[in-house]
């Protein structure tokens, strides 16, 4: 049984507070019916308002209170040519979206849509939409209620950035997608939920051909060779599906965060700290508990293997480095401030991202410690990084942030490629072959990504 290493995402945790506020006012006599439902956008309206906005839509997160879900990459090492994630999401900013915000149709540029940005948007050269509105996906477009059509000065698409494409979305799942993975020697893609769900989903026809009821909670979802791992509360579910064995590994204490194979070793990440180690029984065909390796004061939620080293990431705000050979910790990184949402190991890399907005980058020094040789700030809380090569081979990071966007940058320089966007924050990120790749977001969705072929005679 070929086993190799692998990538996770985790739940979010703490988001941000949206207050969208209707409100203006009209000498029309007849009530607008878009006030009354708190999103009327117009200014003047030609109905009318009443002296204050009827309701408040709120959406919270808490802050440091996760759910984590996990998602793992089938590489540990980020070189010129092998880039391995770990990732697993939330955090978040509070704020409020004010009137004048609204009729702007955003929180960018203050004040009503100017002709000259009308004239932008329709080809004209009255003048240019902002690059920070271009960039900024319109939130009421999201929820299929944007009454500006084509003079919105928000982005109407689920993307900015050139070089890839959306080819579908796979519906199905009621809560959020924890994992996603593709088996290998499978046409099937695999994706498990906190509905307590793992849908089959056939690579061909984009159709759903199966659904597993476990009866709980998902916590994680990877796969290694042909095997698949699921994670859930107390126990590991392990399925071949090319010899239809099945077996459930006991052991773990609480929901089983983080999942990830090094040296034909599975280890897991539990809610109560510890990261239980299986080897591979081949008498039995089955798997036997090795080690419970214990250190951190709060649940794993992140793991990753490169260099011979696993690294863990957990809601204490540290990370750990095990030595793989003798399973002891060697070393505890501190540079955090908030819960270590996902690992990623690049070359003599590694990279970190927390709810504390960072992403950074460790290196090992000469005297054999592990210190921070880069922090990229981010706006918001990073949920999950994720690595792949682009159509042209150059190294790309995913950053899932929770404002429901990904961003995504070239590496090692950070400079920005595009941004995917969802409805709700994504949790999970998958590789496949061939230029795909999938996200998987908290209302359920997964979504299909290709990376397009640069044209004949690009540079």
């Amino acid at each position: 049984m070929a086993m190799k290493a692998a990538r996770r995402v985790v739940d979010g945790s703490d988001r941000a507070v949206y207050n969208c506020l209707g409100g203006g006012g009209s000498s029309n006599r007849n009530v607008c019916s878009f006030w009354l439902a708190g999103r009327c956008n117009r200014n003047p309206c030609r109905f009318m308002h009443g002296e204050s906005p009827p309701h408040t839509y709120n959406r919270i997160m808490k802050q440091s209170c996760v759910s984590t879900d996990d998602l793992v990459k089938r590489n540990s090492n980020l070189s010129s040519k092998n880039l391995s994630v770990s990732s697993s999401g939330g955090g978040g900013s509070g704020g409020k979206i004010t009137q004048k915000n609204q009729e702007s149709r955003g929180d960018g540029s203050r004040g009503k849509v100017t002709q000259k940005n009308q004239e932008s948007r329709e080809g004209g050269s009255g003048g240019k939409i902002s690059q920070t509105n271009q960039e900024r996906v319109c939130q009421y477009w999201v929820l299929d209620n944007c009454v500006q059509g084509d003079r919105c000065q928000y982005l109407h698409s689920w993307f900015s950035g050139d070089g890839f494409s959306r080819l579908a979305q796979l519906e199905g799942h009621k809560k959020a997608v924890t994992g996603i993975a593709l088996p290998s020697g499978s046409d099937k893609l695999y994706s498990g939920s906190s509905d307590g769900t793992v849908h089959v989903w056939d690579c061909n026809t984009g159709q759903c051909a199966g659904v597993v009821n476990l009866g709980g909670e998902i916590g994680s979802l990877i796969s290694e060779g042909p095997w698949l791992f699921v994670g859930m509360p107390n126990v590991i579910k392990a399925w071949n599906i090319q010899t239809c064995a099945d077996h459930s590994l006991s052991g773990p204490v609480g929901q089983v965060y983080a999942m990830v194979v090094g040296k034909e070793i599975l280890f897991a990440g539990a809610q109560d700290g510890a990261i239980l180690a299986w080897k591979p029984n081949s008498e039995t065909n089955s798997f036997q508990l090795a080690v419970s390796m214990k250190g951190h004061s709060g649940a794993v939620v992140s793991l990753v293997v490169g260099a011979n080293r696993l690294y863990s990431g957990s809601m204490d705000h540290t990370i750990r480095v095990w030595d793989i050979d003798t399973l002891q910790c060697i070393h505890t990184l501190t540079g955090h401030t908030a819960v270590v949402m996902s690992l990623l190991c690049w070359d003599q890399y590694l990279l970190s991202c927390s709810l504390d907005q960072t992403i950074k980058v460790w290196v090992a020094t000469e005297g054999g410690n592990v210190e921070v040789a880069y922090t990229h700030n981010e706006e918001h809380g990073v949920l999950a990084l994720c690595g792949m090569h682009d159509a042209e081979a150059k190294p790309i990071l995913f950053c899932s942030s929770n404002d429901n966007s990904v961003h995504l940058y070239e590496l090692p320089s950070f400079a920005e490629r595009g941004k995917l966007f969802s409805r709700q924050e994504v949790r999970s990120i998958q590789i496949g072959p061939g230029g795909l790749f999938f996200t998987g977001d908290g209302s359920g969705r997964v979504t299909v990504w290709k990376w397009q072929e640069p044209s004949a005679g690009a540079s």
